[in-house]
């Protein structure tokens, strides 16, 4: 292992891009839907080996001698993001007329200005690089620091924090309830990037016990907290689920000829009898913009859904939320969730607050309009963000925490300050992306907001994945990529036992703290031996 060490170490120019690029890409196999972890094992080891042969010469100053570092990190990153997103592209081509030009910014462009993170990252990391374990400690540190800053520059986008590759499974999704996704992911860095030491020996049998120690603490606690939340004998609530999988092809989601054929659809799923045997369900979930049209343009659509919905159900649906506009401004249209009872009345509402950027809303919209430019999921005309969040009230004394699609990614959001609230409500439409890893990985990252809230999420999605899930991460239901169908699940309900966010955010911090001062350490005792 030290011959591979030192060849990685003394490469240089397009040979050094390639192997940064490759680990970059490698690492994607622990996520979704492989979840094959122990590519981390290989992955970051290289990462660190480039690492350790990445400085520039001495006159060139500070900046100059960084810059190799950051071109690792840099090229590292681009890898992981083009391999781990590159079905982004798949939404440019539902209307390919209109947004195919935009297919390298969505394939190579996003990535590489995600790669900027990690080219942070690895800057940061080699201010505190050392010959020993306090070189993995730092590049943890700078991991999970850049992570956290991902997930609120230019609007936030954490999607496939590294942390979450440590996570293939609820047994491995327990410690984000103590540290979140971000404390996580440095953890993961440092675990992961354990094995560089043998290559380089300095620190090995220290660095290796410790990450063993972490790795080993880390799958306790799930069997702990799996089994603590099964010996609370947590009973299901009164309300029994139904959620509904239309499997609409986004190319025909908003065409006129097929609206009512969409909607005759989810009447139709809805209004199928239970398993025999089995309750009829309470609340009938439909996914992200399922109306294919607006209510105020066809008032004869709460009737027909009053008519399917029998006594004491209630249906829960995206649609497109249309007001008027103030003063002669023009007319606003919001992402929103329904709430809507047996009498056909709406009775709830709740309207998405983080939209994203370039597909529900163009950020400096009037100079890059004049330029031409709308919104990928534009069908009305941009959206508007929500002013305000707040729990949804569901009949059956339940209390929403509302996430539409993206917002699922972000872990503020599911916590909500009037109140905690008894699920976690996810609609979504990942049509969008078709039959790619993208379902899967946006379903991961929404069972771990289960995970961190100890609530229930009701996930319904227009072409899957859509599941329900346990406050453990576990899914007690769901439907595969892909299938049109219904399935109907009695909601679990919340663990009394939880952590605040402000708990995990302190011990976040308490992880890169410590990751620091040993990186410090290591270095102040690699000057003292050279002094």
């Amino acid at each position: 292992m030290e011959r591979i060490a030192e060849s990685i170490m003394l490469s240089w120019g397009v040979k050094r891009a390639v192997l940064a690029f490759a680990a970059g890409a490698f690492s994607v196999l622990a996520l979704p839907p492989f979840n094959f972890f122990a590519a981390l094992f290989i992955s970051f080891p290289v990462l660190v080996w480039l690492l350790d042969g990445a400085s520039g010469p001495p006159e060139r100053g500070l900046l100059g001698r960084m810059r190799p570092a950051f071109a690792t990190g840099w090229w590292f990153g681009f890898g992981y993001f083009v391999a781990g997103l590159w079905w982004l592209g798949n939404a440019l081509l539902i209307d390919a007329g209109g947004f195919a030009w935009a297919l390298p910014l969505a394939v190579l462009g996003l990535p590489a200005l995600l790669a900027l993170f990690y080219g942070v990252a690895t800057s940061l990391a080699w201010l505190l690089w050392s010959d020993g374990i306090g070189r993995i400690a730092a590049l943890g540190a700078a991991f999970g620091l850049i992570e956290w800053v991902r997930s609120f520059v230019l609007t936030g986008f954490p999607w496939n924090a590294i942390g979450y590759a440590a996570m293939p499974a609820p047994v491995m999704m327990q410690s984000a309830e103590i540290v979140g996704v971000f404390g996580m992911s440095a953890l993961t860095v440092f675990v992961f990037s354990a094995p560089a030491l043998v290559g380089t020996r300095r620190g090995a049998v220290a660095g290796l016990v410790a990450a063993l120690v972490l790795f080993a603490a880390h799958v306790g606690y799930g069997w702990f907290a799996l089994d603590r939340l099964d010996r609370s004998q947590m009973t299901p609530t009164e309300a029994v689920v139904r959620i509904v999988q239309p499997a609409i092809d986004q190319s025909a989601k908003w065409d006129m000829a097929e609206r009512e054929q969409i909607f005759s659809r989810l009447l139709a799923f809805s209004a199928l009898p239970p398993r025999e045997g089995q309750p009829r369900p309470t609340h009938i979930v439909w996914p992200e913009t399922a109306l294919p049209f607006l209510l105020t343009e066809n008032p004869g659509s709460l009737s027909r859904i009053a008519d399917m919905l029998q006594v004491g159900q209630t249906l829960i649906t995206g649609a497109v939320r249309f007001e008027d506009g103030l003063a002669g401004s023009p007319p606003r249209f919001f992402n929103t969730i329904y709430v809507i009872d047996d009498e056909g009345q709406i009775i709830g509402s709740a309207d998405k607050a983080h939209l994203v950027p370039f597909g529900e809303y163009l950020p400096f919209e009037a100079l890059l309009r004049r330029w031409g430019l709308t919104p990928v999921a534009e069908t009305f005309g941009g959206f508007t963000a929500a002013d305000r969040r707040g729990l949804l009230g569901l009949p059956g004394g339940l209390g929403a925490v509302p996430l539409i699609c993206y917002e699922a990614i972000f872990p503020e959001m599911s916590s909500l300050e009037d109140g905690r609230g008894s699920l976690l409500l996810n609609l979504t439409n990942d049509a969008w992306y078709g039959l790619t890893p993208g379902p899967y990985q946006h379903l991961r990252q929404a069972q771990l907001r289960a995970v961190e809230t100890r609530l229930p999420l009701v996930r319904a999605a227009n072409n899957g994945i859509s599941a329900v899930v346990d406050p453990g991460g576990r899914i007690v239901g769901s439907l595969p990529l892909g299938e049109a169908g219904v399935f109907d699940v009695r909601l679990p309900s919340g663990a009394d036992e939880f952590l605040l966010m402000r708990i995990r955010r302190f011990n976040f911090g308490l992880i890169i703290v410590i990751m620091v001062l040993t990186a410090l350490l290591a270095r102040k005792s690699k000057n003292q031996r050279f002094d």
